[in-house]
């Protein structure tokens, strides 16, 4: 675990550590809300600063940040990088681009997230990036939580393993002492 980024996320309050629900409906004691990170330009651009450096020898065309979470984070690596950036972002509950963005046939595409835990809103944007004849060369990330495979390189600030938990045999529900929290962005369906 890269104890610089942790000691920074922690500071700006990303690092949480309660009883949460995740997006996929697990529950977990350790939350990364990255959102906070990026109240603070100079933290934001420390953080990511890393993520940065392992780009350096990747050959790569455009930065993709789905929303929400990947949003401000593709605009940092963005502004480090000197690649352009843009957004997916779910219409009707499937994640798509708009606003005029285009992924140009033949692109090597980044996927830059604040937190990848399922590994679900990199795939969807993955399959977005290949339906406009993109090809994507790997995901980077501020906090890496994911232990699968997603089929790509992946360039992390940090990789820790924080323990969720079935709501069923969750051992925070059973203790009772602390509120269950949903902090994030997605809903659960």
């Amino acid at each position: 675990m890269n104890n610089t980024t942790i000691t920074a996320l922690t500071n700006a309050g990303a690092y949480l550590e309660g009883h949460f629900l995740l997006s996929s409906g697990r529950h977990s004691n350790r939350y990364c809300q990255c959102a906070r990170l990026f109240e603070d330009p100079k933290t934001a651009a420390e953080v990511i600063a890393p993520v940065a450096e392992q780009l350096k020898n990747v050959d790569f065309d455009i930065i993709v940040g789905p929303a929400m979470g990947g949003i401000i984070a593709a605009y940092e690596l963005s502004r480090q990088t000197g690649k352009p950036n843009v957004f997916t972002e779910r219409e009707n509950g499937v994640m798509c681009l708009r606003r005029g963005f285009v992924i140009k046939p033949g692109a090597k595409v980044i996927i830059m997230e604040d937190v990848v835990t399922t590994g679900k809103s990199t795939l969807e944007t993955a399959d977005v990036i290949r339906a406009a004849g993109g090809t994507v060369v790997g995901v980077a990330c501020i906090a890496d939580r994911y232990t699968g495979d997603l089929g790509f390189p992946r360039y992390p600030a940090v990789k820790f393993n924080v323990e969720s938990y079935d709501a069923d045999d969750c051992p925070l529900c059973k203790e009772g002492k602390l509120e269950l929290v949903k902090p994030g962005s997605r809903k659960i369906t």
